[in-house]
């Protein structure tokens, strides 16, 4: 990729690949603290959000279309993309397919174990996302 250029007005460009990156860890921070006060669907949201922000940098140095616009679509998307590892793709689907408390008709079991699992997922992700960004030096 060429040098990043910013653009305020785009929902992409108006952070740097680094930029995104650490919003995403400032999220992933504000979900830990939501689970450590017992708020499941502050951290789950938090964990989903922090994944996506993370992959909105890898995205701007590796463009796909296939990932859509919203962290949900980024999930999506890399929960099938057999380009991702395979751990990655596996945290992804954990993300998406971890039900929001109150969500629906069944109470969903949670535990501290539970919880960790969905953090440990974001943090793979961003992990992922920060390995593709640094794979571009100018980029950032």
């Amino acid at each position: 990729m060429a040098e990043f250029v910013r653009d305020t007005a785009h929902w992409l460009f108006k952070f740097s690949p680094d930029e995104w990156i650490r919003a995403a860890l400032g999220e992933l921070r504000r979900a830990e603290a939501a689970y450590a006060q017992r708020n499941a669907r502050a951290g789950l949201a938090g964990a989903r959000r922090a994944a996506g922000m993370a992959l909105n940098g890898a995205l701007i140095v590796e463009p796909d279309e296939g990932w859509g616009r919203s962290y949900v679509d980024h999930l999506l998307a890399i929960g099938k993309d057999d380009r991702v590892p395979a751990r990655v793709r596996e945290a992804a689907k954990l993300l998406i397919e971890t039900p929001l408390p109150g969500q629906g008709s069944l109470v969903a079991i949670r535990t501290a174990s539970s919880d960790e699992k969905v953090l440990e997922a974001a943090r793979d992700i961003a992990a992922h996302a920060y390995v593709v960004v640094k794979r571009h030096p100018g980029a950032t």
